[in-house]
């Protein structure tokens, strides 16, 4: 499926650049490597960059939207009526994700790339919408192979478009009620994990939907036997179209050197995917937070990444890329003050 895809070459991120702010680092008022991580993270923002770094972040958030329709099982503790109510919340900026955003400086642009309602009065909801929510995956894939490379090329046009008005950092986002689940089912079936090992509480589901919601990630996997190796065949069978967007996000950040902060848990089987058919786009990651979902930490391992912040949140809609994306100001802006002395 991936010969479906435009050819994309995407270069590693500059080694010279990244000694450059080491050495600049370790010439300043301080003990050599005593501010630890955050040297670290300015350095690996300005080797992606490529160029000299700005002295404020420009961040774009693309909060992408979808449906997905294994959420009529009771998955989630919330019905699949919410990812529209939601929707309606951020066009009234009254969600959390509204409310962190602006603290962080971060434009929010919401996407709908799978949602089963017609948002069409909502006219500041980007229209990018592939199909009316993903296909029920325990009877069969979640998507077409065309459909998931439309939802991925949707991705990437729309990452063009933020980088063109010269935003300087793509922050990951996401709604979709049952998303956690087909999250789950992707980290099972890339990393090989039995249901138990990845299905975590998403909402804050009891016992008893938790159970539910094992079974629907248990028996997706069992009727579609995902290829590991080939994360566009796990995002077709039992992926979504809020983590497809996010896959082609990612890709065209990764292609055009824009950094790309990864939120929580569901943003982070999206960059597996992505990951999984561009290895190199691992290097422009940055992981905002640790997620509380259980299959986190282990896809993180697989991405090498390492959150910045560690505050037990498991929301999504990228609150936890808000927080980190205040650190990482305050990082730079160290960095450029002491620079200058």
């Amino acid at each position: 499926m991936k010969e479906l895809l435009e050819e994309i070459i995407i270069g590693h991120p500059s080694k010279k650049i990244e000694n450059e702010i080491y050495h600049k680092w370790d010439l300043m008022d301080k003990p050599k490597n005593s501010l630890g991580n955050v040297e670290k993270m300015v350095a690996k923002y300005g080797a992606m960059l490529g160029c000299e770094l700005p002295n404020v972040l420009k961040p774009a958030m693309l909060l992408m939207c979808g449906d997905h329709g294994i959420a009529k099982y009771g998955v989630s503790a919330y019905p699949p009526e919410v990812t529209i109510q939601m929707i309606n919340g951020y066009m009234r900026g009254t969600a959390g994700a509204n409310v962190m955003a602006r603290h962080a400086n971060t434009d929010l642009f919401v996407v709908d790339v799978g949602v089963n309602a017609d948002l069409s009065n909502l006219k500041a909801v980007r229209n990018e919408k592939v199909a009316w929510g993903t296909e029920d995956f325990t009877k069969g894939p979640a998507m077409t192979a065309n459909q998931a490379i439309k939802a991925i090329q949707a991705g990437i046009k729309v990452a063009d478009e933020c980088i063109d008005k010269g935003y300087n950092l793509l922050v990951t986002a996401e709604m979709g009620i049952g998303n956690t689940t087909s999250t789950a089912a992707i980290a099972s079936a890339m990393l090989k994990l039995e249901p138990e090992l990845t299905v975590g509480r998403g909402t804050g589901i009891n016992d008893e939907r938790m159970q539910i919601k094992r079974r629907v990630v248990a028996e997706g996997l069992a009727v579609n036997a995902p290829i590991a190796d080939n994360s566009l065949d796990v995002l077709c069978k039992v992926g979504g179209y809020d983590h497809a967007g996010l896959v082609g996000m990612i890709i065209g950040g990764a292609r055009r050197r824009v950094p790309i902060m990864i939120d929580g848990v569901n943003a982070t089987a999206a960059a597996l995917i992505a990951w999984g058919i561009y290895q190199e786009c691992a290097e422009y990651m940055l992981c905002s937070h640790l997620s509380e979902e259980i299959a986190h930490r282990k896809m993180l391992s697989q991405l090498n990444l390492h959150p910045i912040v560690d505050a037990g949140m498991r929301l999504g809609e990228g609150t936890g890329a808000s927080l980190a994306i205040v650190v990482l100001q305050t990082a730079l802006e160290l960095y450029n003050e002491m620079n200058k002395q």
